[in-house]
């Protein structure tokens, strides 16, 4: 029973710090990607999977 825990929780942290990577990748927060995904998992994926990049200025023009 303990093997099958142990597994459950190095998928979800896994999955957590994937996220993280991803939020990153899209501008976003990693920490608090990373957090929700401890809390959510695979629901917060879903919703970091489907926002867009953050969007910035670029300051070159003018």
């Amino acid at each position: 029973m303990d093997s099958n825990l142990d597994q459950y929780a190095v998928g979800w942290g896994t999955l957590a710090l994937i996220n993280a990577n991803l939020a990153q990748l899209k501008g976003r927060s990693g920490l608090w990607w990373f957090v929700g995904s401890l809390i959510g998992g695979p629901v917060v994926t879903f919703f970091l999977a489907l926002a867009d990049p953050v969007r910035t200025e670029s300051s070159g023009e003018g």
